[in-house]
């Protein structure tokens, strides 16, 4: 199974709050100056309610170090128990030491890749490799086709609220076509009205521990300037569907994702994929030059992930027939203006971005220049495309300052890697030039690692 693609304010805030409250210190027993002081003030006493809350949670996973807990929170109260009611001094400790409880909950109930994981990254690796000697341009591609799980899928979306203008969703009064009973009667149990509040909503049935139960994943489109999508995923645990964070304290966690797809700024994708008996979601992050694909367990908080790095080189080329920005319009490329171009290409190395080092101008800067920076480089850049490089490109006795932009490595059977050349010419105001350029990428490397994920994935 194949998605093309995080900020949403969590709800579950509130929720975690109001739970937390209601297990607050209990105030007739207040004792001393420090806890008459919490229990006169709403921020302290909730943030102390907080800090029960994952203080308990943190003993109750982690049975083999409840003694060392139990000698740290004594030692924190006795270091609290210097502020007296210094309400500033209060606060200052409850947040620093709800962090670092919430850091060692967090650690503890994080998945750790096993040898299972670390054999499922080395087959990916070698699968990939053998395919790049009969298709070195798809060879990741047709790699995680291959490998997509066969199990039942069964999509349903969110239903619009009533109103010809209504934007808002509810989730579906009535079971969906392909939804077993159970499964209908267990989603109805899990609350799942709060995701369809965030955005345009997709649910989908799919076992992914196959257990031989299908469990849930929820799509919620939030649009934004980066036109993002976020994915969930909830276990099947008898009645109900449980949500992935839950082993955190948020039961209802609304906000949190496994992962998110930008389709504005970014070049990201997500596979169901199956190898050696467990399933993962293959999560690709991509550049100019770079496939970073991470195997996120998909009912599990991940950090440490199993990581595939496909690195190409490409072969650019600027075609002779050019089409305006009409995108209609066509045009022929002069040779001498095609070979200038080509050249100033030829330059571009294998990765994005600069290197750093001593700047220099890449065209002479004349004593006459009125801005001296603007022989340095092309300018400032676009969040939507990525910035490959700067070059210069000569014609004839002229020298103008080139970029050459793509959209984060995408790739198509037809054109290859499709990228732009603009160009300028430094100190002048004539108007820049856009050319379009074609590229066949091979692969030069497939590595393994063990490390946090990034992009959309990013912890």
């Amino acid at each position: 199974m194949y998605i093309k693609g995080r900020y949403i304010v969590p709800a579950c805030a509130l929720l975690f709050v109001q739970q937390a409250m209601a297990a607050g210190m209990d105030c007739t027993k207040a004792a001393n100056a420090v806890e008459n002081t919490v229990c006169a003030n709403k921020s302290l006493y909730e943030l102390d309610a907080q800090m029960g809350v994952v203080y308990r949670g943190l003993m109750k996973v982690s049975a083999d170090a409840k003694s060392e807990l139990k000698t740290l929170q004594r030692q924190w109260l006795n270091t609290r128990g210097e502020c007296t009611d210094d309400v500033s001094c209060l606060e200052h400790r409850y947040s620093e030491h709800l962090q670092v409880l919430k850091a060692q909950w967090k650690e503890a109930v994080v998945y750790k890749p096993n040898d299972i994981d670390k054999q499922a990254l080395d087959d990916l690796q070698k699968r990939t490799q053998a395919a790049s000697k009969s298709d070195p341009q798809f060879a990741l591609e047709r790699t995680l086709a291959s490998l997509a799980i066969k199990s039942p899928l069964t999509m349903f979306n969110a239903e619009p609220d009533e109103g010809e203008y209504a934007e808002k969703t509810h989730f579906p009064k009535t079971a969906p076509k392909g939804v077993t009973q159970s499964e209908w009667k267990a989603l109805l149990a899990s609350n799942l009205g709060n995701d369809t509040e965030q955005g345009q909503t997709t649910f989908n049935l799919l076992d992914l521990n196959e257990d031989g139960q299908r469990d849930l994943i929820v799509q919620t489109y939030t649009g934004g300037t980066g036109l993002f999508s976020f994915f969930e995923t909830y276990r099947r645990d008898g009645d109900r569907f449980i949500r992935r964070t839950a082993v955190l304290g948020e039961e209802s966690g609304v906000g949190s994702s496994l992962y998110s797809i930008s389709d504005r700024g970014a070049n990201q994708s997500g596979n169901w994929i199956s190898i050696r008996g467990k399933v993962y979601a293959a999560y690709r992050d991509s550049n100019y030059g770079v496939d970073q694909v991470y195997l996120l367990s998909p009912l599990q908080v991940n950090v440490e992930v199993p990581t595939l790095t496909v690195r190409y080189r490409y072969q650019l080329s600027i075609p002779r027939n050019q089409t305006k920005e009409d995108n209609k319009t066509t045009y022929t490329l002069e040779p001498k203006l095609q070979r200038a171009l080509a050249k100033g290409l030829a330059t571009v190395g294998e990765e994005s971005s600069d290197t750093g080092g001593k700047r220099k101008p890449l065209c002479p800067i004349p004593r006459s220049a009125e801005d001296p920076e603007e022989y340095y480089g092309y300018g400032a850049g676009y969040y939507v495309i990525e910035t490959i490089a700067d070059f210069p490109v000569t014609i004839g006795n002229e020298c103008f300052i080139a970029r050459l932009n793509d959209h984060f490595g995408n790739y198509g059977k037809k054109d290859g890697l499709y990228a732009q050349l603009t160009m300028r010419k430094p100190g002048s105001i004539e108007q820049e030039r856009e050319y379009q350029v074609h590229g066949r990428r091979r692969i030069t490397q497939v590595s393994t690692s063990m490390g946090k994920a990034g992009g959309g994935a990013a912890d």
